[in-house]
């Protein structure tokens, strides 16, 4: 039985007092109002109306029932108007999650979402892995790939990063510049552990690709650890662009190999696919796609910039 529609029916017959007029107000016939009266008595293991030819009244249980069901009916219009208004207005907690360095980069563009929907509060999880939105309860996943897979996620592309290497002046001081990325193999260079970063690094530059195989020193799952022991001299890092900023514009880190970037990978929201999307999800998504390129392109201008290279 349609246990919602019944307790609308059986509300509409109490207050009208009568089957024959509460089914004119619903449109409905007076046997199928008191069929679905009937049927919810049943279903509630007790008599809710009292019937006689002449007058209709509540039973004392119907008298308590009817309550619960004003209530239930009241909680319900207020539910789905919440809900409607979901899709319309952003509110509520917004859950993401992003890996550690792009979320640090991107917490002042989240201040500003806040700033311009105030009805939403945000939710921020970094971590150095791309979970599974569902499983973790995230409302949306920044997630960074050259490809993704097929999945059952709204894939939104929000921005393109690279990663280039860097190494103190001290370093650069004691053991020289590489030339060429194949000399890497000369040098001590700093790895992260991190599924993003495979063993081999594929730089891209006028001529094509080449792909060389660093040798291991110190290794961090933590780019902001990795800038740290770049700046102590240890070696050679490979960064993302707007990790190393920073250190680039104070002088403590220089780019090496200038004319060489690592392959680019993608930005993308990832979100579950649904039919009616939450408002603060849509907005989200499309603030970023509207002002994270805007912030990479800052940072890359900085990264670009021939004054913060080491010179052979």
């Amino acid at each position: 039985m349609d246990l919602l529609n019944s307790l609308r029916v059986f509300v509409r017959v109490a207050d009208a007092g009568s089957f024959t007029t509460a089914a004119q107000a619903l449109d409905f016939s007076t046997a199928q109002v008191s069929r679905l009266v009937a049927d919810l008595e049943q279903h509630v293991q007790a008599r809710l109306l009292q019937r006689t030819t002449r007058r209709l009244s509540l039973t004392e249980a119907g008298e308590r029932f009817l309550l619960r069901a004003r209530q239930i009916l009241d909680d319900m219009a207020e539910a789905t108007a919440e809900a409607r208004g979901a899709h319309l207005e952003p509110n509520g907690r917004l859950r993401l999650h992003c890996l550690t360095g792009l979320g640090v980069l991107m917490t002042p563009l989240i201040a500003r979402y806040c700033e311009l929907y105030p009805d939403v509060v945000v939710e921020l999880t970094l971590s150095q892995r791309n979970p599974d939105p569902l499983e973790d309860g995230h409302d949306v996943v920044i997630s960074i790939a050259q490809e993704l897979a097929d999945s059952q996620f709204v894939a939104q592309a929000v921005g393109r990063i690279f990663s280039i290497p860097c190494a103190s002046p001290g370093y650069i001081a004691r053991r020289g510049l590489p030339g060429h990325p194949e000399q890497l193999n000369e040098h001590s260079c700093l790895r992260m552990i991190d599924p993003l970063y495979s063993d081999e690094w594929v730089f891209r530059d006028e001529q094509g690709e080449v792909s060389v195989v660093p040798g291991k020193t110190f290794q961090s799952n933590v780019p902001e650890a990795m800038v740290n022991a770049s700046e102590a001299g240890m070696g050679i890092s490979l960064l993302p662009f707007y990790t190393a900023t920073r250190s680039l514009r104070e002088g403590t880190l220089l780019r090496v190999l200038g004319d060489h970037r690592l392959r680019e990978r993608n930005v993308y929201a990832l979100y579950p696919s649904k039919r009616f999307l939450d408002a603060k999800v849509r907005t989200w998504v499309d603030f970023l796609k509207a002002e994270l390129p805007g912030l990479f392109a800052r940072h890359e201008v900085i990264a670009n910039d021939a004054r913060y290279w080491g010179m052979g």
